[in-house]
This record gives structure tokens, C-alpha cells and sequence, in this order.
């Protein structure tokens, strides 16, 4: 596999000097001025079929970024920056150009990292592949620098995220595309790496049918079988496609990117080389996977490597290797990009955790908290003696029917779990054969404690109640414990060495807005069911999305406790396809916080949608009385005064799609929510873009403040959680 250096270095460019340094050589000149060809230029975009792309802007460079398509060869590139779109005043030696080389091994992609350009200026770029005596020119790009650190501008950018490209199209794009930005931020899912998964995209319309199926992986079965990437081939070929679409090339083409990713660059809820679409049902821990993955993701993104990494593009992010990154832009913006899925543990909850199991017993919660709290439930302390053994019997046999090994049914099991099994058995039974339910009024003398049946996992192998839909009191109560016993390494999100990096990078900036570029939402966001007609067992608080920082509780608030010294800090935010505004404050003292603007996905299914379809799959939740309803008026039981299970969300869309323009000065950071319904995502606009109806909605917060104001009908109102009102 060919090194970084080789990858990236060979094609560095200074601007001025157009220095060209060769791998393990020192650095030649080419193409001095007396030099310059003369030479006809031919349209040759259809060479450059995923067009071209900037990205990483810093003060005095940009990358470039190009994929030339013509047979399986070594093909010749040069690249032209000009200071204007007709490239008659060009930069490098009033030439601007560089030969470098498109490899077939890295699918024929190409950065040029050029250096030596002004601060915070605009420039203009194209590549053209040389065949012959002909030059096949792409078409012309538009990027910018960023302004020098001391220069006292105003920021405009937007931030993206969630991009489904099967059965969905990109309108909000081609509104982007028409804005006024220094450059725009992708926060992560820039594809998705299935080519058609029922539960959440449309498998009508747009698709992708991998060339290496037999290197993808296969899930679903029947008329719902799909796959999933697993090979180098498969994840160039999502990104070859999803590039291939004329909304997001436009945006390439106007805007330098700065990204990260998210889960779906490599799978789906992943965490470091795992996936989790067994749940638990098999190892999924798969390396090589990763490292294609990470491969693509580097050949096709417009990132910068770093001048001292020398590493594979490939690797799995050793040590030595990272993707998180810092970017300043003048006195105002420094934009700190994270990666939250390379470093992070399993989730708190097994997909695969047998319900009944007692995870924190009568005396561990008393030896914790002091006592035991009354949400504790009974349970019986040796399943194997209890009732001489007619409870454990039936157990084993409906967890082996579940796909469990019978020898994890041992110890102490929750009373609510072995009556709800046992229920069960006793359907199939005649009356004379059925197991008798534990009486409530023994079970009061029973031992109290936490079993995975009382953090919300119902359900064999699945992810509701693993990695959705957890109860609040109880999932926090196991979270803090778990945090302590292993010292923080249960919610280690970031990894060591990414957190102090993050924390010293924050804390020593001078900016006045330090920009967190988050992947995963900070808000809490729970429901509470207790009010409404509900089975007894689901009249609980349920954390929406443990695979977001809710799932990382201590860890939140230990990070929000630093953040919330330094001033100043805004969290914009992806992955949970909904526009969110509000303050992640500590739990306990919430006067301690920081503003977070959640951006909506740009086509994937809303945040609305995808609850509906998780109900609906899941066998227990989708045999709830009400349970449909509940999940359609979701933005009402977030934001509900009668609950006041939120008091910090002041603002809640969770079905439209859009992205965020952000504009930070020295005085406030806006935002500007644009929405456009989601229904419009399974219509193709391109043609009629300008005729797609744009929402907006502006909040705003201000310098040496942590709170969070709205444009109301032009007067800035200020969200007051005590009243979950604007006053």
C-alpha cells in the first residue's frame, strides 16, 4: 500500500515556487516560466465524472482534490489556480501548474495541498488530464484561504450532515450551493454503507449494486435482502456514486469542505473496527474492513494528512494517525473537529444481554449510593434452587429459543423478567401445565436491584433498549457505577490522547467562539411516558439515543465542566437527522453549559421517520397501545411543559431535512436553521431548485453568554427553561 508521503507530499505545491517534492528526493522545479506550454484546452468533464473538490483551508493553503476516470493506468494530471474564473491571472509562477501523477491504486484520485497563498483570499482551480498533445480540462472550482489569525472579519459558513443517497435526493444542496460562504463543514455520514436497508432507507429509486457483491456483506433475506460494504471496491464505489450527484458536486465545486466522519462512513452505530448489525449475535469486529473503509474515505475527502504523519492512508488510525484537527479563522472562529466512533467503547448495554440478568444487586447498589433506591426491582437470588429449579427450566429453554446460550440464565434474574417469560411459555401450555407467576406480595421480601429488563431492554439481540429507548433513572444510575469501577474507560468517547488534545486546544484558544465541530448530539434527550396511557413498565423516562453522548453521561459532564470555564464554546452538530437548539448544561448544575445547534440530515430519513420504522420493527414496542402516536408527535414529548423532561431544548424539528449557516462575529454567532419539508427528499428539484420552499429559523447567542436567543418576528427573544418559554 503506498505510503502517505507518497500520496499526498509528491503533489505539494507552493505557490510561487512551484515545488514538486518527489518522494525520497529533494525537491525539483518543473515547468519554470520560460517553460510555459502553449496549448488549446478541451471540455473534459466527462473525465472527471465525480468533478473536483477543495477542502481543509487554512491561512496559506488549500487542498485540492480530483478523480480522472479513463482505463486502468497511471494517468497524467496538472493543476491551474488562478486569482480570477477565466484563469487569466494564474498563481505559480503565473502558470499555476503541477504535474502529478492520478494512481490506479487509489481509484485515480489526486490532492494537491497548495501552499504560499494569500490569507482569507479567493481562488479558483480546475486540473486537467493530459492525453497526447491534448489537455481535458474539468471544470473550474472556487475555493478560499482562511483570513490570518489576527484579522478581525466575520465567519460565514454552513454545516451539513446524513446524506442518503439510496431511494433520496439532494435538495437542500442546491439551496446551499447559492449562499454566501467562506467554506462548509460535513459532520459526518457522507455516505451510508448499505445499498438498500429496509428499516430506514427507501429501496425505491436512486442505488447502488456493488460490482464485488460477493466481497460485500449480505443482510436481510428475501425481497429485503441487501449488503453492506466490506471491500476496498465497495466503499469506492458508494463514494464514486454518492459524488456523482450534480447537487453535491456544485457545492464541491463553490465551497472548500472541512470534515469529519460519523458511523455510516464505515457502518452503522460502529464503534473503532466494529459493527453491530448482529447485535451481538456474532463478533463483528472486523480490521480489514476498517482500514478499507478509512481508505476510501482519505482518497475521496479533500482532507489534509498532516507534513509528519507517515502512515498508510489505510491504517486504522494508530497511534500516530489521526483525523481530528483544528482550523482558525481569524480573531472569531477556531474550528475544532473531533472524532467520536475510532476511539470509543462498546455501548453501555449489550445488544445481546439476556434481560433477567441482575447487572447491580442489592448490596452493590447500597454499598454506591447509600441505600437502595425504590426504582430497584425484586429479583431472585439463585434462578438454579429458586422454586427448585421449575422457573430455571423454563427460562433456558425460551433464551435458547431466542438464539441465548441456556448457561447465561444462572444466578440472580429479575422477578419482572422471569413472570414475563414464563407468561409466555404458559400461552402454550394447557392450565393444568402452566407455571405459576411470582406473587407480588413475596417478591416484596425479595432482594432489590438493576437488571438489563430495567435499563429498557425488553428483547432478545436487539437495539432497543441497547442503543435506543433506554430508561433514564435506572441507565444512569449503571452508568455512574460503570464509570467509577473502570475509571472512565466505559465512556471513554474520544480515547486519552484525542480528549487532551481537545481540552487543551479549547481551553488555549483566543478566539472568541471556539467551535466545536461535533458529531454526536450533547442535548439530552429523553421522554417521559408516565402521563400517558402506557403499560405500567413503559410509564418511565426513556433516553431517545444511547449511541449519543446520553449513551456517555459522566463523560459529558466531565467534558462540560472544562467547556463551560472557557467561554464561549458552540457545539454544531450532526447525525441525528433533526434541527435541535438549546444548551447541554451538567447534570446537577446546569447553569454550567455551552450552546449546541443540531443541524438536520440533508436527505436521510428524519429523526421522526426513523423512531416510527425502530417502533415498528421491534416486537415488544410494536404491540404498545399508543406507541404509533407517540412516536408521531415526538417534538411534543421532547419539548412537553407538563413533563419538563427538557427545560434546556428550546427548539425541536425532528422531521425536515436542511442544513445550518452559521455567521460568528465579535459580537454574537448566528444560526440559521434551513429546513425544507422531508417528504421533498424522494423528489428530484435539480430542475426546479429555485421553486423548493426554504424554512429559516435564527437563534443566536452572545459574546460571554451561554445562553440561547430566537429570532422572533424580528425581535430577539431569550429561552428562559424554567418556563420553557421565550421571553
Amino acid at each position: 500500500m503506498l505510503k502517505r508521503r507518497d500520496f499526498l507530499r509528491a503533489t505539494l505545491v507552493t505557490a510561487g515556487a512551484l515545488v514538486v517534492p518527489a518522494c525520497g528526493r529533494d525537491p525539483e522545479i518543473i515547468n519554470p516560466l520560460d517553460a510555459e506550454p502553449e496549448r488549446e484546452l478541451t471540455d473534459g468533464s466527462a473525465y472527471f465524472p465525480q468533478s473536483i473538490a477543495s477542502g481543509d483551508p487554512r491561512p496559506g493553503s488549500v487542498v485540492l482534490w480530483a478523480r480522472v476516470q479513463d482505463g486502468e493506468e497511471d494517468l497524467d494530471l496538472e493543476v491551474e489556480v488562478a486569482t480570477d474564473a477565466g484563469f487569466t491571472q494564474r498563481v505559480a509562477l503565473d502558470a499555476g501548474q503541477a504535474k502529478v501523477k492520478a494512481l490506479a491504486r487509489h481509484d485515480h484520485c489526486v490532492k494537491v495541498k497548495v501552499r504560499g497563498l494569500s490569507a482569507g483570499a479567493v481562488y479558483y482551480y480546475r486540473f486537467v488530464y493530459v492525453k497526447g498533445d491534448t489537455g481535458y480540462v474539468s471544470r473550474v472550482g472556487r475555493t478560499k484561504t482562511a483570513p490570518a489569525e489576527e484579522a478581525d472579519v466575520k465567519v460565514r459558513f454552513a454545516y451539513v450532515s446524513c446524506q442518503d443517497y439510496i431511494g433520496r435526493f439532494y435538495n437542500p444542496y442546491l439551496a446551499l450551493a447559492r449562499e454566501e460562504l467562506d467554506f462548509f463543514v460535513h459532520l459526518g455520514d457522507y455516505i451510508y454503507e448499505t445499498t438498500g436497508d429496509p428499516s430506514f432507507q427507501n429501496t425505491d429509486g436512486r442505488r447502488v449494486v456493488f460490482t464485488d457483491a460477493a466481497g460485500a456483506i449480505a443482510l436481510g433475506e428475501g425481497d429485503t435482502a441487501f449488503h453492506a460494504a466490506r471491500s476496498l471496491s465497495n466503499y469506492r464505489e458508494l463514494y464514486r456514486t454518492y459524488r456523482s450527484d450534480a447537487s453535491l458536486q456544485k457545492v464541491h465545486e463553490s465551497f472548500p469542505m472541512i470534515a469529519t466522519w460519523d458511523d455510516h462512513e464505515f457502518s452503522n452505530d460502529a464503534f473503532g473496527a466494529t459493527a453491530t448489525y448482529f447485535d451481538d449475535r456474532k463478533d463483528e469486529t472486523d480490521v480489514e474492513r476498517r482500514k478499507a473503509a478509512s481508505q476510501a474515505w482519505f482518497e475521496y475527502q479533500p482532507v489534509d494528512y498532516g507534513d509528519d504523519v507517515e502512515q498508510d492512508p489505510g491504517a486504522s488510525l494508530p497511534d500516530n494517525f489521526r483525523i481530528y484537527r483544528d482550523f482558525v479563522f481569524g480573531q472569531h472562529v477556531h474550528l475544532v473537529m473531533t472524532d467520536l466512533r475510532s476511539y470509543r467503547p462498546d455501548h453501555l448495554i449489550p445488544e445481546g444481554a439476556f434481560p433477567g440478568t441482575v447487572v447491580l444487586d442489592h448490596g452493590k447498589l447500597g454499598a454506591e449510593l447509600g441505600d437502595v433506591p425504590e426504582l430497584a426491582m425484586p429479583y431472585v437470588n439463585d434462578i438454579e434452587t429458586y422454586a427448585d429449579g421449575i422457573y430455571a427450566s423454563a427460562l433456558k429453554g425460551a433464551a435458547e429459543a431466542a438464539g441465548y446460550d441456556a448457561a447465561e440464565v444462572t444466578g440472580k434474574i429479575s422477578v419482572l423478567a422471569i413472570n414475563q417469560i414464563v407468561a409466555g411459555v404458559n400461552e402454550g401450555l394447557p392450565g393444568d401445565m402452566q407455571i405459576p407467576l411470582i406473587d407480588a406480595a413475596e417478591s416484596n421480601f425479595f432482594d432489590r436491584g438493576i437488571a438489563y429488563v430495567d435499563l429498557g431492554k425488553f428483547s432478545a439481540h436487539g437495539a432497543i433498549g441497547a442503543r435506543y429507548l433506554t430508561i433514564k433513572d435506572t441507565f444512569d444510575i449503571y452508568a455512574a457505577i460503570r464509570y467509577k469501577e473502570t475509571q472512565g474507560a466505559s465512556e471513554d468517547m474520544m480515547g486519552a490522547e484525542q480528549e487532551s488534545w481537545f481540552l487543551d486546544t479549547m481551553e488555549g484558544s483566543k478566539a472568541t467562539w471556539k467551535v466545536w465541530g461535533n458529531e454526536l448530539c450533547l442535548l439530552p434527550l429523553a421522554v417521559d411516558l408516565g402521563p400517558y396511557s402506557v403499560p405500567e413498565q413503559f410509564k418511565r423516562r426513556f433516553i431517545m439515543n444511547a449511541d449519543t453522548w446520553d449513551g456517555f453521561p459522566s463523560k459529558r459532564n466531565e467534558l462540560l465542566e472544562r467547556l463551560a470555564e472557557v467561554g464561549g464554546v458552540v457545539a454544531i452538530t450532526g447525525d441525528i437527522h433533526a434541527f435541535y437548539a438549546g444548551t447541554a448544561g451538567v447534570s446537577g448544575d446546569p447553569s454550567k453549559k455551552i450552546v449546541e445547534f443540531v443541524g438536520g440530515a440533508v436527505s436521510s430519513a428524519s429523526f421522526r421517520e426513523m423512531l416510527l420504522s425502530q417502533l415498528a420493527g421491534d416486537p415488544v414496542l410494536s404491540a404498545v397501545p399508543g406507541a404509533t402516536l407517540l412516536a408521531a408527535g415526538i417534538d411534543g414529548l421532547l419539548t412537553s411543559t407538563a413533563t419538563k423532561v427538557n427545560p434546556h431544548l428550546a427548539h425541536a424539528n425532528s422531521y425536515a431535512h436542511g442544513y445550518v449557516v452559521i455567521e460568528a462575529s465579535g459580537e454574537e454567532l448566528v444560526a440559521d436553521m434551513r429546513s425544507i419539508d422531508a417528504a421533498e427528499a424522494l423528489t428530484d428539484h435539480a430542475e426546479n431548485g429555485d421553486a423548493l420552499e426554504v424554512g429559516s429559523e435564527r437563534f443566536r447567542t452572545l459574546r460571554g453568554e451561554s445562553e440561547i436567543y430566537r429570532d422572533v418576528r424580528g425581535a430577539w427573544k431569550r429561552w428562559d427553561p424554567a418556563t420553557q418559554k421565550w421571553i
